[in-house]
């Protein structure tokens, strides 16, 4: 994807904005859950230059702060599921009994329809394995998204044209009954005109879940272009009453999936549009909004944005921070590191990360990197924007090949109170260096 963030770094002002919350490869339908002071990012991955929903695999990014994104890479694909031949599609994870159970639509290779199969992890990040080695369910519909209500029973709901749900056991991969369709009424999920075969303006991508006794089903609706609406109800098996608009046809993307949480004491809507450079309705990008519940209960009408939220925390500096954690990168990718986790790497000469609300205090006075190379380069650290004021410069030298780690430190200067950090690299002609992680000293 360096061609797309080559672009992107030309747009003026761009690197200004922090949505979408993820630029070196495209994103699409994210499920937000939060757990242990993080809220844990699951979205698909549009495949470069797609024409259709071409997605092979599915992505886990995390943040403290709301601003900072940590990629986690792929701890799931469609090879996990032996069973399973293509379509990597929207789907959601939850937390239960000490495991994360990740429900996800897949094509089934025996039938060649669409079926639900769940991952299961000891951790939020994966890796992800199949938890029964068969479709969960099965009726060629797809979109699965899983709540368990305050008394501890879990449902799955799932469907495009239909709207089904299940109850689930306590096991978290089987389901007591038959799968139940929701009636689809004008006074449930609203009037679509011009479409006989589909009175109602639910389209797909259900996100359910409960807030202060009322249950919410926020859905994409009336494709295309698709808007979000959602409905409400007494009970998590209706009857639902159709509330509205949350957020109108935008962008350029001819789809829309949403995800709500509440985190650190503010509300945020995830949806995915086609901001990016080359984006559109098949390559598509998540980006997140903080909002608030009016006093009714009532979900207010969204706009996308490219700011994003403000910061929900402050970011420490003088604790190990993977390089991955970023707000903004300009044409940096991300691969799997010799090390453990992830890194930064195809850096090339004027490249960039920024980090959001680093909280320096007093000041800093050194900066560390653990780096590898096959060429040679420098890490400038700067505050402002990348082409700001340079506080420090790191020599990273040939370490023998872009696996090969060492740490590289250098003294920085005039770092203090909350402010905005910029890593920019310099060097010759190709790729210069990875980085797996930095910290500074006080």
């Amino acid at each position: 994807m360096v061609s797309v963030l080559c672009t992107l770094a030309l747009l003026p002002g761009t690197a200004r904005a922090d949505n979408p919350i993820v630029q070196h490869i495209y994103t699409a339908d994210p499920a937000p859950l939060v757990h242990d002071g993080r809220v844990y990012l699951y979205t698909g991955h549009d495949e470069d230059g797609s024409t259709w929903f071409t997605m092979k695999e599915w992505r886990v990014w995390s943040s403290a702060d709301m601003v900072n994104w940590t990629d986690h890479g792929s701890p799931m694909s469609v090879a996990t599921f032996s069973w399973a031949s293509k379509d990597a599609w929207a789907g959601q994870a939850v937390q239960r009994n000490g495991k994360f159970y990740w429900y996800v639509p897949v094509v089934n290779r025996a039938t060649g329809r669409m079926a639900i199969g769940v991952g299961v992890s000891d951790s939020p990040t994966g890796p992800f394995r199949d938890a029964i080695g068969r479709p969960l369910v099965e009726n060629g519909e797809i979109d699965p998204t899983v709540f368990i209500d305050d008394n501890g029973q879990a449902y799955l709901y799932w469907g495009n044209p239909n709207l089904w749900y299940v109850r689930l056991n306590a096991d978290m991969t089987s389901f007591s009954g038959s799968p139940t369709q929701v009636p689809l009424t004008t006074a449930g999920f609203g009037a679509r005109t011009g479409d006989a075969a589909r009175p109602t303006l639910y389209e797909e991508g259900p996100w359910v879940f409960k807030r202060n006794g009322l249950y919410y089903n926020v859905f994409a609706a009336k494709c295309c272009s698709e808007f979000i609406a959602y409905s409400t109800a007494p009970s998590p098996t209706g009857p639902w009453t159709y509330r509205g608009t949350v957020m109108p046809t935008q962008g350029n993307s001819f789809t829309n999936h949403a995800g709500l949480v509440d985190f650190k004491g503010g509300s945020y809507f995830f949806y995915h549009n086609g901001a990016l450079p080359g984006g559109g309705g098949f390559t598509r990008s998540v980006a997140v909004e903080r909002f608030a519940y009016n006093p009714d209960g009532s979900i207010p009408t969204i706009t996308m944005s490219t700011g994003g939220p403000p910061p929900a925390d402050v970011l420490n500096p003088f604790a190990r921070q993977e390089a991955e954690t970023i707000a903004w990168g300009s044409g940096i990718e991300t691969e799997r590191a010799s090390e453990g986790g992830m890194n930064i790497g195809f850096i090339e000469n004027g490249d960039h990360v920024k980090v959001r609300n680093v909280a320096f205090g007093n000041g800093a006075s050194s900066f560390t990197a653990r780096v590898a190379s096959a060429a040679g380069g420098t890490i400038e650290v700067r505050t402002g924007s990348a082409t700001g004021t340079v506080v420090g410069r790191c020599t990273v030298p040939n370490t023998g090949g872009w696996q090969s780690w060492t740490s590289v430190s250098c003294p920085v200067s005039g770092l203090s109170g909350t402010r905005d950090l910029f890593l920019r690299f310099s060097g010759g002609g190709g790729y210069l260096l990875n980085v797996d992680w930095w910290r500074f000293s006080a």
